[in-house]
């Protein structure tokens, strides 16, 4: 391997961690948009007061599916329940936990045809912004590819092979985001 070879595949591989990277966090935005059935990564976001400091909710109670909609919250401590519950409630989920002694039940209401609409727009929206992120990735490899032809480190069938590859992996994590996209959409709609 030349050494313009070698830079291009750095660059390559920086592409690479860089779209990985934006599809991981689109992921994460699809486990937040909640589907009818209850699944403990809806309240992944939840931050509880505890001791003074904000934790995440799975590090101060249990999260486990009870039935097909409703999800059981047990806090570590007695003390906790009511601020687990608070935390629930004011975290903008839509969702309304009741506590019975130590447990807190998180029933998940049904989705209107309304709100599943506004979902799949949500989703859509989501998978549109990393769609464009990772296109800005490619368009930054390819403008550091250039460089380096304009600087004469690589030549012009390795600045096209490098594009190529660019190309290809642009186009193989745009498939991805639209197969969770497509499986979201999915998701959403069953009743």
């Amino acid at each position: 391997m030349t050494e313009g070879e070698i830079v291009i595949d750095d660059i390559k591989k920086d592409a690479e961690t860089r779209m990985q990277k934006s599809f991981e966090s689109l992921q994460n935005n699809f486990k937040k948009i909640r589907t009818g059935r209850a699944h403990p990564s809806i309240l992944d976001a939840v931050m509880v007061e505890y001791y003074g400091a904000q934790m995440p909710i799975n590090q101060v109670a249990s999260v486990n599916v009870e039935d097909a909609r409703t999800l059981t919250v047990v806090p570590w401590e007695q003390s906790m329940v009511p601020k687990v519950e608070k935390a629930i409630m004011t975290a903008e989920l839509g969702l309304n936990p009741a506590s019975a002694g130590n447990v807190i039940r998180v029933p998940m209401p049904m989705l209107t045809e309304e709100t599943r609409k506004g979902y799949i727009k949500q989703a859509r929206q989501e998978a549109e912004n990393t769609r464009v992120a990772v296109r800005n990735v490619r368009r930054d490899a390819n403008h550091e590819i250039k460089a380096l032809l304009k600087s004469k480190d690589i030549t012009e069938d390795d600045e096209r092979q490098g594009e190529d590859d660019i190309q290809k992996l642009t186009d193989k994590i745009v498939g991805e985001i639209d197969k969770a996209l497509e499986s979201k959409e999915h998701d959403l709609m069953q009743v």
